[in-house]
């Protein structure tokens, strides 16, 4: 059998993730780090978006995203 044929797509969810781990899957052939930048370069793009986060708890430190933060950015940006 060959590799694309046993490749099937995951639907995407809802739930906390790291911010490498959500911004890898926007950005899957970056390294992590870049994908970060680049997911956060986005997202301040988006008008409002940074704010409106920011309103849910999201700190300049924080290490992952919430259920809710995940969905706004979703929202926002589309799904990976």
């Amino acid at each position: 059998m060959k590799e694309e044929e046993n490749w099937i797509e995951k639907p995407f969810r809802i739930h906390s993730y790291s911010k490498g781990e959500l911004a890898s899957l926007y950005c899957p052939t970056i390294q992590q780090q870049s994908a970060v930048d680049k997911l956060n370069e986005w997202i301040n793009a988006y008008p409002g978006l940074k704010e409106n986060l920011e309103t849910i708890g999201l700190r300049r430190n924080s290490r992952s995203y919430t259920p809710a933060q995940v969905r706004m950015i979703t929202e926002a940006l589309g799904e990976p």
